[in-house]
Formats: C-alpha cells, structure tokens, sequence
C-alpha cells in the first residue's frame, strides 16, 4: 500500500515553521508541502539556547554540526548555570547539566549523597561535584569527546535564532518545500469546521489537507479562526516581559548558557561566536519596562552606552488542543513557557514527531487525535512545572516578586508530591519514575534543582566524606575534552574557507 500523499500548508517561518518544513518533508517525501510567511511580520526570537534534544533532530536530517553551525554563530551548550536563585551558604550557583553516558556511573553516589544529607548526615551533595558537564561547563571545555574517550557527551546549542531559520529554511526548501512570501488576510473555515484555504492579500487562495499554525502569538489559524481555547500559566508564572541587549563576544566562550536572579525576574547571558545575547526577563506587575532596561543595562555597564534594546511580550500558556481539526498549532501558536530552560524547540520538536507518527498511525486521518493532544498537553505541563519550582523553592526574599513567587501555593499535585518527597527525606528518583515524567525531567534534573538550592536541613550530624576519588574521575574524563574556543575555530575554518571559494 502507498503512503499517501498530504498537502500540508504552513502558515510562518521562524525556526518553529521551518523545523516544521523539515521534518514533514522528511517523513512524507511525496508530500506536497508549502510554506507561507509574509516578510513584513518579524521573528520573535526570545531564546537562542537548546536542550540536547536539537542535536537529535539535526541528526534525523543528516545536518553535521559543521555543516550548520558556522553559519549560525552558534556554540556548544553543556548545561545552563544558575545564579543568585539561593542564599544558602555555597549553594549561590549551580550547573543545571546536560546527561550523558558518563553520569550514569555517578548519578548514583550525588542522588545516595543527597538523600543522607536530607536525613541529616553532613556529607557533600552540591551537584556540580558529580556530573563531567558541570565539570567541563567550569573549565571551559566543549562537550567533545577526544578519539580515544569511549563515550558521547550530551549537548545542546546556543545560536542566531533568525540564522538558523534560514538555515532549515534553505535546507527544506533543497527538499522540495515550496515557499511562498505572501501575506495571508483570511483563513476560510467550512461548514465542518475544517480549514479550507488561506487567502492572501491579492486574493490567491492556498488550499491543503492539513494545515500547520506556526503564526506566533497572534495563532491566525488555531485561535483566530478556529477559536482553540488558550489556557494562560499566569497564576504560577509571573513573568510576560522581556528586554535584550547584545554585548561583544566574551574574551573566552563559556560552555552554558547563565541565568542570573535580578530584583524581580532574572537574566540571560548566551555566548555565541560573535556576539553575547543578554535579556532580562521579568514580570510587568512587578517592574515596568523602562525600569527593567535600566536594570540590565546597570548590570552590563551600558547605563549611558547608544545601544538600542529590544522589549518583548510574552504570553505564557499554551493552547487547549494542539491538533484542532485539520489544523496543529505549533511554536508561539500552540504555547509559550518561559525561556529559562529553553524548552521552545523541545516543545516544537516533540510536538511535530509526535503528529508525524500519530497521524500514520491513523491513517493520516484522526483517530488517534485526543490520544495525542493529551500527550502534547501533559509535556506541557511537565515542563511548566520544572520551571515553576524554580521560582516556588527559591530562597531569595529581598523583593516583593521573591516573596510572592515562593509563597503561593498554585502548583499541580505531582509538583507537591515531588516537594514532599524530598522535604521528608524520601526517594526522589522512585518518586519521579512513579509518577510516569521522567521522560519529561528525569531525576538527575530534578535532584540537581533541590541540591543546587541547598534546600537541606541547616542542622546536620558530621559524616565525613572523601570526594577527592570522584573530583579526579571527573578530572580524568574532562582532560578528554578541548577547550570550547579551539573546538568552535577548528570547526569554522573549514567553512570559512569554503565561503572564499564560492566567493
């Protein structure tokens, strides 16, 4: 039997339409796939970070790191490092990692170590001590493994958002996507409910089978004409603003991205191979903008400098049904959640795979459409959930943001029971397995947000402890690794050598 042959038409480029672009094509070669976007709407942008999960999708289109990349400013990411969330005593940063093979042979002993510590036995729990990304993000080593290191490292990316859209952009269209810069003024719905065209502004009607609402915010399709319901996280979320201003690249690249707790929000720092991005994001209710701006700029010493900054609105939520209809909301369209972990493209990703096999799965027809917007939902709320203990086991009560953030009591059941478990000295790895998410933040993650605040009891019995053995394993695996900046240059060269060439 033939795979049939869908005409999908996706409304918005950005790196969400793209990456939409590319994986369908890739999934349904004979697909006739169109993307529409007018020039004149701009790219939102906020988040320039990466979970490991980008470098998976890369590898499903074949796209080397080398061969992207150069292209788009972009460096390795081996964790994000907090800063200023706690005021425990050596608890004032901490490396939120990105797993890889090697902490499975340390996972064990941080999560055994935090554990005695919650039950008042004085032995070392910070978890920087036990993960090789923790350990290559202090030293500036990139997540490469030499040739005689036997295992892969996790990483992630920091990048151009608008380089690497063109990027998919160009390699989609290399596979046969059809793009089309127009502005579309209607979306037409039949009496069904489906969606049967899009009109643009000189009357051409793009028609399809399936339609794709990678619109941002506005949700042209999904909200706008399908009337999808959007179910705002305000409650236990506050932030919906944020400020940018770019700063020269570092003196040397850092490995993380660094999120840093200011009076009524906190700030990005994302090091790419020609600028520092740099952002404040904070919640209106609490700040105003301009206030916001002097803020970042006092704390990059720009108060006076001629360096325009960019002010953003965040909508953080996201939609009821991802799959409406013939219609999937993707990116800014389906839903937005804060950028502190960086889980945008995560989001689009598993959103995207996941119709892809649902919809074979059925036939390229509905069956499995509630199935699947469960699953969509509940990510959703996982993540919103990882985020929001950020905030809600913060010890930083110097603003009245800090206050409120760690005071409401506005969390799902599984983040309490979460709490619980591990303020009562209980299994926190059973705990998240039993709850069935750790596909979404595994334990590793978790265990390091608790122990990376310092949240344990502040009178301990002694139990000494010699961690010199792990810090040298650590040591050992890391001299494996090069240095971030060396690893960045000896992978541009080769581009860049092939740009003279073609020029």
């Amino acid at each position: 039997m033939s795979t049939p042959a869908p005409a999908v038409v996706i409304l918005g480029g950005g790196t969400a339409g793209w990456m939409t672009a590319c994986l369908m094509a890739q999934a349904w070669p004979a697909a006739r796939i169109t993307l529409v976007e007018s020039p004149e709407i701009g790219i939102v942008g906020v988040g320039e970070g990466s979970t490991p999960q980008l470098r998976a999708f890369f590898a499903r289109l074949g796209i080397a790191d080398a061969d992207w990349m150069p292209a788009a400013h972009a460096t390795y990411k081996a964790g994000i490092a907090f800063e200023g969330w706690s005021d425990r005593p050596g608890f004032d940063r901490y490396v939120h990692p990105f797993a890889g093979p090697v902490d499975l042979h340390t996972e064990p002993g941080f999560h055994a170590y935090a554990l005695a510590r919650r039950q008042g036995r004085d032995v070392p729990a910070h978890p920087d001590a036990f993960f090789l990304n923790s350990w290559l993000s202090t030293h500036g080593r990139a997540p490469l493994a030499g040739e005689n290191f036997p295992f892969e490292q996790g990483y992630g990316y920091h990048f151009d958002a608008h380089l690497v859209g063109q990027v998919l952009r160009d390699h989609a269209v290399s596979h046969g996507v059809t793009h089309l810069q127009r502005r579309v003024e209607e979306v037409a719905v039949a009496a069904d409910g489906q969606v049967a065209h899009l009109v643009t502004e000189a009357g051409e009607r793009i028609a399809g089978d399936l339609f794709v609402d990678s619109s941002g915010f506005r949700a042209a399709i999904a909200q706008g004409a399908l009337g999808v319901r959007f179910l705002p996280f305000a409650a236990n979320l506050f932030n919906d603003r944020a400020v940018t201003i770019p700063t020269p690249r570092a003196a040397a690249t850092p490995v993380h991205t660094t999120a840093t707790a200011l009076t009524n929000g906190w700030a990005w720092s994302i090091p790419l191979t020609h600028r520092t991005g740099n952002g404040y994001v904070f919640s209106s209710a609490y700040l105003s903008p301009d206030a916001a701006e002097t803020e970042l700029r006092t704390r990059l010493g720009l108060l006076d400098a001629d360096v325009p900054a960019r002010h953003l609105s965040m909508r953080v939520g996201r939609v009821e049904t991802s799959w409406t209809g013939n219609c999937l909301a993707v990116g800014l369209a389906q839903g937005f959640i804060e950028p502190l972990e960086a889980t945008a493209l995560h989001l689009v990703q598993a959103t995207v795979e996941g119709f892809i096999r649902a919809w074979e799965a059925g036939g390229f027809a509905p069956t499995h459409r509630d199935a699947f917007n469960a699953g969509i939902a509940r990510r959703y709320e996982g993540v919103r959930d990882y985020i929001v203990a950020h905030y809600r086991l913060s010890r930083r009560t110097d603003t009245v943001y800090w206050r409120d953030n760690a005071g409401h009591d506005e969390l799902s059941d599984s983040l309490k029971a979460l709490m619980t478990c591990w303020f009562t000295g209980g299994d926190l790895v059973a705990a998240v397995h039993e709850q069935g998410i750790a596909d979404i933040y595994a334990p590793l993650s978790w265990g390091c947000l608790f122990a990376g605040y310092g949240l344990f009891p502040e009178r301990l019995a002694p139990t000494p402890a010699d961690m010199t053995g792990l810090a040298a394993f650590l040591g050992r695996c890391g001299s494996n690794f090069p240095a971030h900046d060396a690893a960045l240059d000896a992978m541009a060269e080769p581009r860049a050598a092939a740009v003279l060439e073609d020029a």
